[in-house]
């Protein structure tokens, strides 16, 4: 039995209490076929310590295990054979069963990484703060320091032979690795496994690496408890990796969302627990139906059961999983912009200091904002500096106050950003998301939902509120779109196809909107459902405006009780007279009524089965899209090119060639990606897309590629145009 990520040994210490009891039950047997424990002693097959294996980086962690293991195995035969028996000798053996090392990366030698001048390089520490002199803000502390390494050829590190595995791996979410594990062996740890995406917890490197030794058939089993998130779009797309390989492995036990405490931090987080064998197998998957919090002694939980085959979200019946995007409603979702950057917002009062009212310019680089929270709660009335398109010099000629506030309140916490881009681009947003804004071009409003919210609703903003990073945004101005998406069919849909943070569900728009099969309705059953969502979204902003502290989740806490049949307590009366909830309730019933009737299905249908039914839709329009019949949903904006509608072209004439060139290998740093782009732009006769240009790597990523296309653009070694050709 292996423990990969052992710690102190709190897994394999109970491991081995369950091994002694197996044993127990062995020798009750024997014991009634006239045979005895001594007997079996002597033939070598007793548990003990020697059979529990073990890997951890804390060396002292490493030593505890040992002995927590001896004191472990050591109470056990006090207890079966009383305290005054004594153990076969030595007491104590050190097998030397637990290795102090990396679970999954092995390297020669970690090297320092020497810059231009000869220098060793280094870099802020993720941690240490100061306060600004001007501000007296809190930023990044330039002086705290840390040395820059590269490790020295990095692979796969090998586990010991056994026949399972067992771990609870380090919860290390993928925006903190670097700041934790720093850039080197980040960089090493994701060039090793190419084959997985490079966004993953930490935690998911492990499953992959397990799996892989099930499908080899190097292990028999293995059960890891991990966060929850494997489930959601990138940790899915590893699971699925194995459960439909040429050797797959399948999941035959997972509960995907249960309660636990951080062991690091005591912080209440949300797991998932998996158990793998080789081959294609049915599984039992356990949900939580019921959670009393109990105090320091956890939650008592009550399970539900089912079996069958287990999907690499961690569901049992229709794939939405497997669902592929379709044409039709690509280059129209994104999420906002990023800003990267604390000091872009500020207050109305703080935007008319700085010259909104003034100088009348501004008005398109001063801009309303809105997050999550300014629409699942009460908007903050906030604004943004946008500057998008401006050079640094060109602000602080014509806009001298708005410079000097980005540079007092945005430079010092960009000079410490690792993206070379985004410390020198240190003005503009960390992520300017160029493919929404070109696609909100031209409309007067756009749909707008919250990333991860208790709720999922969708309404209109209007295209002069610049939407932030956690808003999934649709570029459409007509309310038939918002009408369906409102509907419980996509409802369903989108619960079953996103992910959770913690226990509040998250709207992809990879696997919630792209592969999200909208009905074939006619003009009338479209006008239907236009009417329903206009009036959806000025009911519930009417009621806002008359009652300025109702909110959205409020609004639709209330509805699901109206639903439930619960009982209104007075607060909750009050909030149903406010938002008008019953008729909230009617005109959602009423939605779901006309959109139910454009599917041509029945309007009271069970949610696995409205799932079964989007999932075979969605394999046919695939199909038709291969033969060419795309239901576009903007036609005149998607129809025109492809889905970004944007190309990238290199700086001077683009070398016109017709040799099919190989593809290339990804590379690691960002500096030799930015000399790989630059090298093949300047090969292209015609504008390209992100995507288009990686597919020219391995393993490349179309969203990184735009990052550094948009950094090309913004030094001037690349031009951006629109209407680019067709992928």
């Amino acid at each position: 039995m292996l423990d990969p990520a052992c710690g102190s040994g709190n897994f394999l210490y109970v491991t081995l209490e369950h091994l002694k009891r197996l044993e127990g039950e062995v020798i009750d047997v024997l014991d009634s076929l006239g045979d005895t424990q001594q007997t079996l002693a002597e033939t070598g097959l007793t548990v003990d310590p020697h059979q529990l294996l073990g890997i951890e980086l804390n060396p002292r962690a490493a030593v505890i295990t040992d002995l927590v293991l001896w004191i472990g195995y050591l109470q056990w035969y006090f207890r079966t054979w009383g305290a005054s028996a004594m153990p076969p000798e030595p007491v104590i053996k050190r097998f030397h069963n637990v290795e102090c090392r990396d679970a999954i990366l092995a390297w020669d030698a970690i090297e320092p990484v020497q810059g231009a001048d000869g220098q060793p390089e280094t870099q802020w520490d993720d941690r240490t703060m100061r306060a600004h002199p001007v501000t007296g803000e809190q930023v990044p502390d330039e002086n705290a320091r840390r040395q820059v390494v590269s490790y020295v050829k990095p692979r796969r590190a090998e586990w010991p032979e056994a026949d399972f595995v067992v771990a609870n791996p380090p919860f290390i979410g993928n925006w903190r690795m670097r700041g934790e594990l720093g850039d080197g062996y980040v960089e090493a740890l994701r060039g090793v496994y190419s084959e997985i995406p490079e966004s993953i917890e930490l935690v998911t490197y492990w499953w992959h690496r397990a799996a892989e030794l099930a499908a080899n058939g190097r292990i028999r089993r293995f059960g890891f408890i991990t966060t929850n998130s494997i489930r959601q779009t990138q940790g899915r797309q590893v699971i699925s990796q194995h459960l439909e390989a040429a050797n797959p492995v399948s999941l035959i036990y997972a509960i995907p969302d249960h309660p636990w405490v951080d062991s690091t931090d005591g912080a209440a987080v949300r797991i998932a627990m998996t158990s793998v064998v080789a081959g294609k197998l049915e599984g039992l998957l356990c949900r939580v139906i019921e959670e009393i919090t109990m105090g320091e002694d956890g939650a008592l939980v009550t399970l539900t059961e089912r079996t069958g085959v287990i999907n690499s979200d961690l569901t049992i019946g229709p794939n939405v999983a497997q669902s592929s995007a379709l044409k039709s409603n690509l280059g129209l979702s994104n999420t906002g912009v990023k800003l990267h950057g604390a000091g872009f917002i500020v207050t109305h009062e703080e935007a008319e200091s700085l010259g909104l009212s003034r100088i009348q310019a501004l008005i398109k680089h001063i801009r309303h904002y809105r997050n999550g929270r300014d629409i699942t709660q009460r908007s903050r009335g906030v604004m943004v500096i946008d500057l998008e398109g401006l050079e640094i010099d060109h602000v602080r000629a014509h806009f001298p106050e708005l410079y000097q506030h980005v540079l007092t309140r945005v430079k010092p916490e960009r000079d410490q950003n690792r993206e070379t881009s985004r410390r020198e681009n240190w003005w503009l947003f960390g992520r300017r998301n160029t493919e929404l804004r070109l696609a909100l071009k031209g409309l007067p409003r756009y749909i707008a939902t919250v990333e991860t919210a208790k709720h999922r609703f969708f309404v209109f903003l209007d295209a002069s509120i610049l939407p932030d990073n956690m808003l999934v945004n649709i570029a459409s101005a007509d309310a038939y779109i918002l009408g369906v998406l409102s509907s419980s069919i996509h409802v369903a849909w989108a619960l079953a196809a996103g992910g959770t943070l913690e226990d509040r569900p998250r709207y992809n728009k990879s696997r919630c909107f792209e592969p999200f099969p909208f009905p074939s309705a006619t003009e009338s059953q479209q006008d239907r459902i236009r009417e329903l969502g206009e009036v959806l979204d000025a009911h519930r902003k009417r009621q806002q405006e008359l009652h300025p502290t109702l909110t959205m989740t409020q609004m639709y806490n209330v509805l699901e009780k109206l639903r439930s049949c619960e009982t209104l307590n007075g607060e909750d009366r009050r909030i149903h007279e406010q938002g008008l909830i019953s008729t909230l309730r009617t005109l959602h019933d009423d939605l779901d009524r006309a959109v139910s009737e454009a599917y041509g299905w029945p309007a009271a249908g069970q949610t696995e089965e409205i799932l079964f039914r989007l999932v075979a839709l969605n394999s046919e329009r695939a199909a038709e899209e291969r033969q060419g019949n795309i239901r576009y949903l903007r036609p005149e904006f998607q129809s025109s090119g492809p889905a970004t509608q944007t190309g990238f072209l290199a700086g001077g004439t683009a070398a016109a060639t017709g040799a099919r060139r190989e593809r290339r290998a990804w590379p690691v740093s960002v500096s030799e990606r930015v000399r790989a782009i630059r090298e093949v732009l300047a090969g292209q006769s015609a504008p390209v897309t992100p995507e288009t240009l990686a597919k020219e790597f391995h393993r490349a990523r179309a969203a990184d590629l735009r990052d550094i296309l948009e950094t090309l653009v913004s030094l001037g070694q690349a031009r951006q145009q629109d209407n680019a050709f067709p992928l």
